[in-house]
């Protein structure tokens, strides 16, 4: 399972760490939430855990929709996905 550390901080140590807050989430890989008056408000991540993140969700939702087709039976047999390739391949 995919885990990742977290760190919070009020937002006064985004201001005035914030070279400390950007080295701590790009070499260290953790997500640091910002807080105002005691609650959440942004999370701060290196680019690199954003893009992989997004990636995770963005496969999560395809995986979700083809689930989806599965149950409501919005399938057909393989073969004839296969069919369908090599004509498009044909085609072109």
């Amino acid at each position: 399972m995919y885990h990742i550390r977290e760190s919070i901080r009020p937002s006064a140590n985004l201001r005035n760490h914030y070279n400390e807050i950007s080295k701590q989430c790009r070499e260290e890989n953790e997500v640091v939430i910002i807080t105002v008056n005691g609650r959440g408000d942004t999370v701060s991540l290196s680019y690199d855990e954003y893009k992989s993140m997004k990636s995770r969700i963005e496969l999560l939702e395809l995986l979700a929709e083809a689930d989806e087709d599965v149950a409501y039976r919005r399938v057909s047999p393989i073969q004839d996905t296969f069919n369908d390739l090599r004509a498009m391949l044909k085609g072109k």
